[in-house]
């Protein structure tokens, strides 16, 4: 299937960053991030701009020029306007990357960027992505890269998973609204929806997830196969509790 016309400019200047990752030096780190957050920039453009018979969606010409001046004003439209497109975004962490992509740009030469910051980055802008526009870049991926993209990815999952069974076991939840990620597992172990081993499981992967696209551990180390397939096996066990609460709809 091919991808619609409107996701070649930001898909482009994504690869563009990711091509800069191949030969790792201080110059082509810089180059990756800016070109990364240019990508993450020009996609919310992209979709918040896109006819509202694609999206959904309706802005004024006026009001998109507004939230166009300013990276975090497009923040604030994205939240706005397609907040259930934020699975596996933290907006907070985006702006967060947003400003050291500042500083590399705006303070001159002799700023440098640690790898795992960028490659964390692009991870994230691969999520919104495909979040925004429902197709994925295809990249070839180095074994530590490889294993980061699939924790996050899974993760997305998991949230949407979280969020699915949230809506299907809490009563009186407002339509379209979602709790605190944060909460969730617990509120599914206390009503018996999942086992607190799986709760606790869960508080365990979000914690490691939170840490890594912080920066606070090295994630060649701490994402591991084993960390995989404990996280695939989470995702397998709310997929049956999902389909299991489907049934009795």
């Amino acid at each position: 299937m091919d991808n619609p016309p409107w996701v070649s400019g930001p898909g482009e200047l994504l690869r563009h960053g990711l091509e800069h990752l191949q030969d790792d030096t201080d110059i082509n780190r810089r180059l990756a991030m800016i070109s990364i957050d240019n990508a993450v920039e020009l996609m919310i453009k992209t979709y918040l701009g896109l006819p509202r018979r694609v999206t959904g969606i309706s802005i004024s010409r006026r009001k998109y020029q507004e939230i166009s001046e300013s990276f975090p004003q497009l923040l604030d439209a994205l939240e706005e306007y397609a907040a259930d497109k934020l699975d596996g975004i933290n907006l907070g962490e985006t702006e967060w990357y947003h400003r050291v992509r500042n500083g590399l740009y705006h303070q001159g030469n002799g700023l440098t960027v640690e790898r795992d910051k960028v490659e964390v980055y692009a991870e994230l802008a691969q999520v919104l992505f495909h979040n925004l526009f429902g197709c994925r870049l295809s990249v070839e991926k180095p074994a530590p890269t490889y294993r980061l993209g699939a924790y996050i990815n899974n993760w997305v999952t998991i949230e949407k998973s979280l969020n699915r069974l949230a809506v299907l076991t809490f009563e009186n939840m407002p339509k379209g609204s979602k709790p605190n990620l944060a909460t969730i597992p617990h509120f599914l172990w206390r009503d018996g929806t999942i086992e607190k081993s799986t709760a606790d499981e869960l508080e365990t992967m979000r914690m490691i997830r939170n840490e890594v696209v912080h920066g606070q551990v090295d994630y060649n180390e701490v994402i591991t196969e084993e960390l995989l397939q404990r996280l695939e096996n989470v995702k397998q066990t709310l997929r049956t509790r999902i389909a299991k609460h489907e049934k009795t709809q």
